[in-house]
């Protein structure tokens, strides 16, 4: 392998990685799938890339793949690849868990909109929040209402703690 192919798979893994975390799955794996065909399987960096293409696989929706190249990676000859293959394996082949509907927030369709009406309500949302706020008038309490009777718990409380304090004094001696 030549410094240069070695050189552009550690810039396409990058890009994969780079995608993946931005949430773009199928470049990812593209970007991936092409650094692993220039680096060695075998070496520790090729061992990385193929974790990392485990990840994009089963967020592309591609659960199989994914558990396939993790059969594979668990014959790796690094101890860590192998080990993170083997985790990797136990979770995708997990049983899924079904939540329930309450636990999940709907996001509306804004593609059935028309581009006019999301115009029109855009152009209504800036209109509400550019108008000034009336001040607030203060709120009076009725004095009569509160309660302004001693607490005894305060007396006790602090009765409790001189005690304790004069006994520890006294006992120090």
């Amino acid at each position: 392998m030549s410094a240069e192919s070695l050189e552009i798979a550690k810039n396409l893994y990058q890009s994969g990685k780079a995608a993946f975390e931005s949430g773009q799955y199928r470049q990812a794996v593209e970007n991936l799938e092409k650094a692993i065909a220039l680096v060695n399987r075998n070496s520790r960096t090729g061992g990385e890339v193929q974790i990392w293409l485990v990840t994009a696989y089963e967020a592309a929706g591609r659960t199989e793949d994914a558990i396939a190249l993790c059969e594979e990676l668990k014959r790796h000859p690094f101890s860590e690849t192998s080990k993170q293959a083997r985790r990797l394996v136990y979770i995708l082949k997990a049983p899924k868990l079904q939540r329930p509907s309450e636990w999940m927030t709907q996001i509306p369709d804004l593609g059935a909109l028309s581009d006019n009406e999301s115009k029109i309500r855009l152009a209504a949302n800036s209109t509400k929040s550019n108008q000034p706020k009336k001040p607030t008038e203060r709120e009076y309490v009725d004095l009569s209402q509160v309660n302004t009777k001693d607490n005894r718990f305060i007396w006790v409380a602090l009765i409790t703690i001189s005690l304790i304090l004069g006994s520890l004094v006294w006992l120090s001696f």
